[in-house]
């Protein structure tokens, strides 16, 4: 069964996100609590969202999610954050059945596209999502901009914005 997450699956949301982070060789770099997860899913306007699949009454993966925006097409469309199931429930159609839910929105909502990154090491999930018909973006790198990078170009946009408005 796929459906919306609710806050009482935020703490198992929460250790398969962890699980995936190790997975992806990166559990060092995650911060976020289940208090973080929690108010951005269900904080009043949210500006992101999750889908759970189900196995007798557990969560059995999940799918986080939100909103892009085509200049292109005029649309949005989702880009999803994080896709995973549970290492010992894999198999059972769980993976495909929560990305065909969110492929059941796009449609529903007149949505565009329906996009995610993958790690190129990643071959068992590169391999599913191309059974799927998904089609990588080979002229398209991903760039990003965090930690002191982040900090310092922000603080330089803040000092040249605020001795602008000294001029």
């Amino acid at each position: 069964m796929i459906r919306p997450a609710t806050p009482q699956d935020v703490p198992q949301i929460h250790r398969l996100m962890r699980e995936l982070a190790e997975y992806e060789r990166s559990l060092d770099q995650v911060t976020a609590t289940e208090d973080d997860l929690r108010r951005a899913l269900f904080a009043d306007q949210p500006a992101i969202f999750a889908h759970v699949a189900e196995h007798e009454g557990t969560v059995a993966g999940f799918a986080l999610w939100f909103l892009n925006y085509s200049t292109w097409t005029g649309r949005h469309g989702i880009y999803l954050e994080d896709l995973y199931v549970d290492t010992e429930l894999r198999g059972h159609g769980y993976g495909k059945a929560l990305l065909t839910e969110l492929a059941r929105l796009c449609v529903e909502r007149g949505y565009q596209r329906l996009e995610w990154v993958v790690l190129d090491w990643n071959a068992p999930s590169i391999k599913f999502y191309q059974s799927l018909g998904a089609q990588p973006m080979d002229e398209w790198d991903i760039y990003r901009l965090a930690g002191p990078a982040l900090q310092a170009l922000g603080a330089s946009s803040a000092s040249s914005a605020s001795s602008e408005n000294e001029a």
